[in-house]
């Protein structure tokens, strides 16, 4: 079985190196963090990569110990979590695809399995459910600081609970992490409710320029660099911003555009019947049926023109 493997290899490696998504959200921090600690309990050389760290997960164990780049050498095991394609790994010294074995976990439904073992269950609503059903499996004890990580990727990607995907599983791991200690009313206030006064200016911003099109079945706003810049805001920190328009009554597609180095990102959220992943395919991106992205590398005005024509397609 794929999970006996990874646990050898795991079990093998001395030098190891986990990474996840660029811009990182709660599940992707969640995953690398929890793996980071756990190998660390077992004696492993290992580096937590991510060039981005957002603010809001910074009272997470071991938070300060993450890296911004791997190192030349190559590593024994490399470890992509959360995420769907090799192309959108923050990886900004390729250490995935130098090191010795590579391995993939991932819950996106548009997996392109790159690595030597892959292990995607596009059911889970979180990876760090997966995260938690693999130690599971492997008989691994998970302490109060993993299940802080796990549970933080595990709220953020289910929207507190909110969102389909979520099973009495989900529920059974939570109820473990609270026999551990784990404090989920903090984690839920420090991850789902307390933003600074940066990040509620900029979703502000956004919100005042919420645009209502096909009769109210699309929410469209935006997010310029300038208006980053303007307000000290990160990338990583645009989480939520989407959410509103999808809250919205009568709003089957809410779509949020922010600029890039690359042109556009699209992040997209459906209600009912909508699959946002099928529409973001075909600008080379993907994710789940009710929430995905992609990266349009055109201007303000022909992103929105595009990404919006193909969604009024998918509209009933």
């Amino acid at each position: 079985m794929t999970l006996d493997i990874i646990k050898e290899e795991i079990e093998k490696a001395n030098s190891i190196v986990v990474l996840a998504h660029e811009n990182p959200d709660g599940d992707a921090i969640g995953s690398i963090l929890a793996t980071y600690i756990l190998l660390k309990e077992m004696g492993k050389d290992v580096d937590c990569v991510t060039s981005v760290f957002p603010r809001t997960y910074s009272f997470l164990p071991h938070a300060e110990e993450t890296i911004r780049e791997g190192r030349d050498e190559k590593y024994d095991l490399a470890i992509a979590l959360d995420c769907s394609e090799i192309k959108r790994l923050d990886d900004p010294n390729n250490s995935f695809e130098k090191a010795k074995v590579k391995v993939n976990i991932d819950h996106h439904i548009a997996n392109s399995m790159f690595g030597d073992y892959n292990f995607v269950d596009p059911v889970s609503p979180a990876c760090c459910q997966i995260l938690t059903m693999i130690l599971e499996y492997m008989k691994i004890d998970i302490t109060k600081e993993i299940a802080t990580c796990l549970l933080t990727g595990i709220i953020t990607d289910t929207g507190g609970f909110r969102y389909e995907g979520v099973s009495s599983d989900t529920f059974e791991y939570v109820s473990q992490f609270l026999e551990k200690g784990v404090n989920l009313s903090k984690i839920y206030k420090q991850s789902m409710q307390c933003i600074s006064r940066p990040r509620f200016e900029i979703r502000k911003l956004a919100q005042d320029r919420l645009e209502f099109l096909e009769d109210g079945k699309i929410a469209y706003t935006y997010i310029t660099k300038e208006d980053m810049e303007s307000f000290g805001v990160l990338q990583s920190e645009l989480d939520g911003i989407v959410e509103n328009g999808r809250d919205i009554e009568g709003v089957e597609v809410s779509i949020f555009l922010y600029e890039t180095d690359k042109g556009y990102k699209a992040s997209l959220r459906s209600n009912d019947y909508v699959n946002v992943a099928d529409i973001c395919l075909l600008f080379n991106g993907g994710g789940h049926i009710k929430a995905a992205g992609a990266t349009l590398p055109y201007s303000l005005e022909e992103a929105k023109e595009r990404i919006v024509s193909q969604t009024k397609n998918f509209l009933k």
